[in-house]
């Protein structure tokens, strides 16, 4: 019995800060690199071998000790354009929608983005791009679903009290501004490196549910710092180690780690894919997957390493990612900026 409780209170905890602190630390997904658009804008459009992208993103977290767990989702596509009329460039456009649901409140957050790039080629072997995104973020919580102190009548928490509680709305929204760059550099057939930076949330806008006068609570900037890698050892591997920082205000979250493709097929129609990635003071990341031609399927799952794993037993959260890539027309592209592959 005394286990069970402590769960609960520790879940109660989990959610009364998740829910008070969000504006500390955005919705992620483990598999960042498996949602570009999010993370950098001026990833938009940056697909070497492919005209167009799309992709879907799950992530279902803490079920092992809430009732009503969080539930992360994604839907992103982008597409280049004016890539022959530019000779040395192109422009990259795209958009994504995120929405997530968290907590016994049924705290949703609903977000909407449109992304725009500019790809230039500098010499022969490296690029440069720069990317700005702009959208509409939506908030809103269920108070009736909650229980506050003041509705505590000395047997149970009576929902027809008023909570006493000065919240002015359910439902926030606001305007949403993002900027990013990036520079890949890929000297070989075998080798490609890409370092890219980006700042969301420039705007700084208001998000709470009190009014004005009595908190002005805004989003801090989040900044993200990418570093990535691919490199082919031979005609069955290509391994891609690489590292992700995001900070928002006091909020730190670093992941590193390393996945390889492994050519089934020997021509790279189908690949195995693999791999693990550490979040810093928070869990182990294992991941797989596989790709058919143009679409790759991964799944990854956080063992929980944090002091949480005494109550979740190491089940954080697990991921599914989906995309899907294609050209204008079928007798391919002409690559304007190399990468690695089989």
């Amino acid at each position: 019995m005394k286990k069970v409780l402590d769960i609960k209170i520790v879940a109660t905890i989990m959610v009364i800060f998740c829910t008070l602190a969000s504006s500390a630390q955005d919705l992620h997904f483990s598999q960042y690199f498996n949602t570009p658009l999010l993370v950098n804008p001026a990833n938009t459009g940056f697909a070497p071998e492919s005209d167009w992208r799309v992709g879907a993103n799950y992530r279902n977290q803490w079920s092992s000790i809430l009732n009503n767990p969080y539930k992360t989702m994604s839907a992103w596509a982008d597409a280049q354009a004016f890539g022959n009329r530019l000779s040395n460039g192109w422009l990259g456009i795209g958009g994504a929608l995120l929405n997530d649901v968290a907590g016994s409140g049924g705290l949703t957050s609903t977000r909407a983005y449109g992304n725009i790039a500019y790809h230039q080629l500098l010499g022969i072997n490296s690029l440069l791009s720069m990317g700005f995104s702009v959208g509409y973020a939506s908030k809103r919580i269920d108070f009736t679903k909650l229980s506050f102190d003041d509705q505590w009548n000395g047997k149970f928490f009576d929902i027809t009290i008023p909570n006493g509680e000065p919240f002015a709305y359910s439902r926030v929204s606001y305007l949403d501004l993002g900027v990013g760059m990036n520079y890949a550099f890929f000297p070989s057939d075998n080798t490609y490196l890409n370092l890219g930076v980006s700042i969301s949330h420039i705007n700084q806008p208001k998000e709470s549910f009190f009014s004005n006068s009595l908190i002005d609570q805004r989003l801090d900037a989040r900044y993200n710092v990418f570093l990535n890698g691919m490199f082919k050892l031979n005609d069955q591997w290509i391994i891609n180690p690489n590292a992700y920082i995001s900070k928002m205000g006091t909020a730190w979250e670093t992941v590193v780690g390393l996945n390889a493709n492994y050519n089934l097929s020997g021509d790279g129609f189908t690949q195995m894919i693999a791999g693990l990635y550490y979040r810093s003071g928070d869990a182990f990341i294992p991941m797989i997957g596989y790709q058919l031609d143009d679409f790759k399927l991964t799944f990854s799952y956080d063992a929980t390493t944090s002091f949480l794993k005494n109550y979740n037993q190491s089940r954080g959260a697990y991921e599914i990612s989906l995309v899907k890539t294609g050209l204008y027309n079928s007798g391919g592209k002409n690559v304007k900026c190399p990468t690695v592959k089989f």
